[in-house]
């Protein structure tokens, strides 16, 4: 048995690679002298199938988790309808885009990346925006994010970034966080990644709601005229509600309290008729412009600044009734770039180009079949006849004896439509290269869009976003690559460099080291020529900042208000606050310390909706405390005060209403509310209607992030 044993065991050892000091190979042993980009045709070109090292990697890639998405695993979708409110006929054919009033059914479902789907919502991280359109010529995928850009060029590098944000493989640790050694390594060795790396640091990657974030196609595409006349186009999704986030020490109690506090607002929203809603727009670039800009319009890693290319709205999505079922609604929806309708086409952007082989293969793995089109939730509504067959849960029930083309038995039939007849034809692009891996030098600029990020945003979010690195970086524990990211941080912005460097203990390296550099053979894995920084035309945008974002509304739609009451409350101070909310389609629910209901001063009786066990501060967007109640019962009550000292603390509104007041003057920030803290509400007058309008007026501003100035002095 002992030798038994001993054999097992040299068994398993020759099963063991940690690479170490091992040329890097193919599955079949070949030694690859490129692992970074992609066989295109010429520096800018299209990708090429034949690249088999680009095919086996993500062929990989896309099978090593069944049946779990290995990405976007964790989503929330919906049904709804888009509706063209200003057509462009002359920009292209696409047959949903014509015609002003026209509905498209679509559904849509939002996601976050890096965790699995027992994860939570509230991680730091990059939400999948993906919205499928049912059209009368076939199915459209816009499939995207809530940030423009993404940390990569090339789809080449997919597998390792992803590999390098998940999970620790020896450990499996941590979950959905990007907080860790492999993420950090992999990233201060890519300095493409800086500009998206400012966003994933910045507000945006912890959104308030699902319906309060934009969404973008990412890609630069193509609009295709009748005239077979191009322009190039980045999508955008701007919602209603405008642009909000939560707090980054609120995001990681929700996680706590609520895991599913993104699902289940949307959710709730839509029950309840709050229906979200976003307005498509579209950014054209003539192709004669295509050159023009300080940036290359197929970089991946690089937006338009809106002051260069103004957002045109075209329609506007609702959506407005959730799954009836989760798994065969939402689970199995499959989105892919590659459904595209007559009147839109791809650029050669290499990342988009990898997305269209990578997006099929993952199906075909995940719903195991290459029928996942038969499912319903992807079925077209448009008629499909085709001379495909059989495969794994066929559904569709094909008549005759013909199944290829060309055929005369059939009649021809199923024949080839005509370009004039709605069939799909590519932009004809001249391309005359030689076969290269590697990127044009237009794509060197790793640091000018990550400047223009930082500088664009208000003190406030340039001090969250310091603090974010100072977390995220302070939980790697190689300190290489913590200074490697600091020599990184400073080619964006010193004084971000040197704040971040504080938080750590740490200083920032007088000479950085040189970035690797993807566009040269890798004879020198960290290449020959360095990165350079293009001096921006626009030195801020006031489109990159939430906080001055256009879209950010001032309504409080779907708004939900903690009322912190006890026996004896005010029945009129409680519901002239709800009837006031109910106006602005916002909601009240009390919160006590027990379930019931709570007898008010009027002898009669309001139903309690959670208790401080069952709620938090965390899982309200403001709290109101109505007059005429046991004060002494609320003041002296710890779990009470931890409700307002969260509430205060994440910069919510605070108002008080008559003897509601004393609440507030017991909490232990009492004596830190500054005069000028507007979201500080306290009135003598019971259930005014100005006391009402300033709270609705404070709502509407969403935080008071000023507050933090003072909180932390």
């Amino acid at each position: 048995m002992e030798n038994f044993q001993d054999e097992k065991q040299r068994d398993l050892s020759k099963n063991k690679s940690d690479g170490t000091n091992k040329f890097l190979t193919t599955d079949q042993g070949l030694k690859i002298n490129d692992d970074n980009n992609t066989l295109k045709a010429g520096e800018r070109g299209p990708s090429l199938l034949e690249d088999f090292i680009l095919r086996e990697k993500i062929t990989h890639f896309d099978h090593e988790r069944i049946p779990e998405r290995i990405v976007h695993a964790r989503g929330s979708g919906a049904h709804g309808f888009f509706e063209v409110t200003n057509p462009i006929p002359e920009l292209t054919k696409a047959g949903f885009l014509q015609t002003k009033g026209l509905k498209t059914p679509v559904f849509a479902r939002i996601s976050t990346v890096a965790g699995s789907r027992g994860s939570t919502d509230l991680a730091r991280d990059v939400r999948g925006f993906s919205v499928k359109f049912y059209t009368q010529e076939g199915n459209y995928d816009l499939v995207g994010n809530n940030m423009p850009v993404f940390f990569i060029q090339d789809a080449s590098k997919f597998p390792d970034l992803v590999h390098a944000v998940k999970p620790e493989p020896h450990n499996e640790m941590p979950q959905a966080a990007s907080a860790h050694d492999t993420f950090w390594d992999f990233i201060s060795l890519m300095p493409e990644s800086m500009h998206m790396i400012m966003w994933i640091m910045s507000d945006r990657a912890i959104p308030r709601s699902l319906r309060m974030m934009e969404g973008f196609g990412v890609h630069t595409f193509r609009l295709i005229n009748e005239a077979d006349e191009s322009v190039f186009v980045k999508f955008h999704w701007k919602p209603k509600l405008g642009t909000h986030a939560v707090a980054w020490d609120e995001a990681q109690k929700i996680s706590g309290k609520n895991s599913d506090f993104h699902r289940q607002d949307l959710w709730d929203a839509i029950e309840t008729g709050n229906f979200p809603e976003w307005e498509l727009g579209v950014q054209i670039i003539p192709t004669a412009d295509e050159h023009k800009y300080e940036f290359d319009l197929l970089d991946p890693t690089k937006l338009v600044p809106e002051e260069l290319v103004p957002v045109t709205i075209v329609g506007r999505m609702v959506l407005n009734k959730n799954p009836d079922n989760f798994f065969a609604e939402t689970e199995q929806i499959a989105f892919h770039p590659g459904h595209l309708v007559p009147g839109i086409d791809f650029s050669n952007d290499p990342l988009l180009q990898g997305r269209l082989f990578s997006y099929t293969d993952t199906q075909l793995s995940r719903l195991g079949s290459p029928n996942f089109h038969e499912i319903p939730i992807n079925r077209s509504i448009a008629p499909t006849h085709n001379n495909q067959r059989d495969g794994h849960m066929r559904q569709e029930i094909n008549t005759g004896r013909v199944s290829y083309h060309p055929n005369s038995l059939g009649g021809g039939c199923p024949y080839q439509a005509k370009i004039s007849e709605g069939g799909f034809s590519s932009f004809s692009e001249r391309i005359d290269s030689h076969k290269i891996r590697g990127r044009s030098e237009s794509f060197n600029d790793h640091f000018g869009q990550a400047k223009l990020f930082f500088n664009s945003q208000t003190d406030i979010e340039k001090s969250h976003i310091v603090k974010a690195l100072q977390f995220e970086l302070g939980k790697v524990e190689t300190t290489a690559i913590r200074v490697r990211m600091l020599g990184l941080l400073a080619q964006v912005d010193n004084k971000l460099a040197e704040k971040v460097a504080v938080g750590l203990g740490s200083t920032v390296p007088a000479s950085p080291e040189k970035p690797m550099n993807h566009g040269v053979s890798p004879e020198n894995e960290m290449g020959n020529q360095e990165s350079t920084t293009v001096k921006q035309s626009i030195a801020t945008s006031d489109a990159l900042t939430m906080l001055k974002n256009p879209t950010n509304s001032k309504r409080i739609a779907s708004r939900k208000v903690a009322i912190l009451c006890s026996a004896g409350v005010s029945e009129d101070s409680v519901n002239s606050m709800k009837n006031a909310l109910l106006k602005e389609d916002a909601k009240g629910f009390i919160i006590a310390p027990h379930l019931g209901s709570l007898k008010t001063d009027k002898d009669g009786a309001i139903p309690v909706d959670f208790s401080l066990l069952t709620s938090a501060s965390v899982l309200f967007d403001s709290v109101y405390i109505p007059h005429g109640q046991d004060i002494k019962v609320l003041a002296e009550n710890d779990d009470v005060q931890e409700f307002l000292n969260d509430a205060y603390k994440h910069c919510k509104v605070i108002a008080a209403d008559g003897e509601g007041q004393k609440v507030i003057k017991a909490a232990a920030f009492a004596s830190k509310i500054s005069k000028n803290d507007k979201g500080i509400i306290m009135s003598d007058i019971q259930s005014s209607d100005d006391f009402t309008k300033e709270f609705i007026t404070a709502m509407g501003k969403h935080r008071f992030w000023e507050r933090e100035e003072n909180l932390y002095k």
